[in-house]
């Protein structure tokens, strides 16, 4: 049985250098970018921007709703995709010079390329809002495994790069351990605690808000990749994945720390999260009433998927949501739910997973509200904001050469700090609010009488 991993072969190895060369120096082409100045561009990066599923990225912000608050956020899923793929494929370098990387061929790199460039392209209109609803909506993920390997993608990819669609798919999204060995170790490199997605969208997002957080030392994370035998001191196909050199702790800290303070300083602005509600609850109306189907909403972008949501056919609760966002007509925070209020946020909270419960609780809410207040209550007037439950994962391995006294060569990286995923994830719950909004006449109404319009009703949704 041939040795794992496999090391490149003279001609590989000549090859791979000669190419790396070639697009460091003389690319086909360029882009200028906010955060990287020039991302190189190959032929293979030209033929699939060219495609319209890559070109509807163009007209998807990546913040969703958070140009409301930061009129600068409107940086695209196009350009996140396109520094993606400049990171991926530096960081695949720079593993394949590393004695360990010395079986990372030129295929490898070109295929890891093209899997970090087409990453979101199934990604929905208004970032994750409309992916929150579940079943039969599917994840973006999975959706775009369905567009490579279909037209015109599958074929740009087989006639255009010569390379392989299904190989591309299977490292979007996919269980890592249903991959082979070698795509698992590349796959970590999108997906994971170190993958070059966050390194992107982080400080491009920061960036774009003029905010002080995401700050990221890419270079030095970038920098201290290696790939290293966990558990053991030779490399197998079980135990060999990217780790990182001491250098790089302060630096993952960091990251982690930005993430923390996007969430809680961004992606979960008030504005933001009322507006993504907002459209959540149209979407959801528009599917319960086959005004919409769930294969229509990839196929659209921002703008087309407001436009849709206002046609006649539609729902009346989806074409006044749908009216309002596009009117700038935000619903406003009536009552904000914190972690402390352990039986209410827990029973509230668990309706992310049920938002087909969750939108009966709404309706019954703005029923009870109608008759206390003797006052019309639209069924869409008043809303429940769950933010996703994050997951915070710290599965890297630091390698030392000469470790200091007291460690040990190889050591999981809460171990060298004194932090694990808990620390991040206890953060993370007392900053997570779970918000009623509501449309701006129904406030006060609503914050005075909140408890006998929800502690009535919980019993029914469970």
């Amino acid at each position: 049985m041939s040795p794992w991993p496999p090391s490149r072969t003279d001609a590989q190895d000549h090859e791979l250098a000669a190419w790396w060369t070639r697009q460091s120096t003389h690319p086909d082409a360029e882009i200028r970018d906010a955060l990287y100045d020039r991302i190189p561009l190959t032929r293979d990066d030209l033929a699939l921007i060219h495609t319209p599923p890559f070109q509807r990225l163009d007209r998807i912000q990546q913040l969703g709703f958070v140009s409301r608050v930061w009129p600068g956020a409107k940086h695209t899923r196009f350009e996140h995709s396109l520094g993606v793929m400049h990171l991926a494929r530096r960081a695949a370098f720079r593993l394949s010079q590393r004695p360990t990387g010395r079986w990372i061929t030129l295929d490898d790199i070109r295929t890891m390329s093209a899997a970090a460039l087409l990453h979101d392209i199934g990604h929905y209109p208004y970032s994750h809002a409309v992916e929150e609803l579940g079943p039969p909506v599917l994840p973006h993920e999975a959706v775009g495994r369905r567009l490579i390997l279909g037209e015109p993608l599958a074929r740009v990819l087989r006639a255009d790069c010569g390379l392989d669609p299904d190989r591309i798919a299977s490292l979007i999204g996919r269980d890592r351990n249903a991959l082979p060995p070698r795509d698992r170790i590349l796959a970590q490199v999108l997906s994971g605690t170190l993958d070059v997605d966050k390194l992107d969208y982080l400080p491009r997002d920061a960036r774009a808000c003029h905010v002080p957080y995401g700050g990221v030392d890419t270079d030095r994370l970038l920098g201290a990749l290696d790939l290293g035998a966990v558990g053991g001191m030779d490399a197998s196909d079980a135990d060999l994945r990217v780790v990182m050199t001491p250098k790089g702790i302060s630096a993952l800290h960091s990251l982690i720390n930005a993430r923390q303070e996007m969430f809680d300083n961004v992606y979960w602005h008030h504005t933001n999260r009322a507006c993504m509600v907002m459209l959540l609850r149209a979407v959801q109306d528009a599917l319960m009433a086959d005004r919409l189907a769930p294969d229509d909403l990839w196929h659209l972008d921002d703008a087309t998927l407001l436009d849709t949501l206002q046609d006649a056919d539609m729902p009346d609760s989806t074409r006044q949501l749908a009216s309002a966002l596009t009117r700038r007509d935000v619903h406003k925070r009536a009552l904000e739910i914190s972690n402390r209020a352990i039986e209410l946020y827990g029973r509230i909270g668990n309706l992310w997973f049920d938002p087909a419960s969750r939108r009966e609780l709404e309706r019954q809410m703005a029923s009870t509200l109608e008759r206390v207040t003797g006052n019309p209550v639209g069924e869409a007037d008043i809303l429940i904001d769950i933010p996703k439950p994050e997951t915070w994962k710290t599965d890297v391995w630091v390698i030392y050469e000469r470790p200091p006294i007291g460690m040990h060569r190889q050591m999981h990286w809460k171990d060298v700090v004194g932090l694990d995923d808990s620390d991040f994830k206890r953060y993370e719950e007392h900053r997570r609010l779970i918000r009623v909004v509501t449309r701006p006449g129904l406030r006060h109404a609503v914050a005075e009488h909140w408890e006998s319009l929800i502690y009535p009703l919980l019993g029914g949704v469970f």
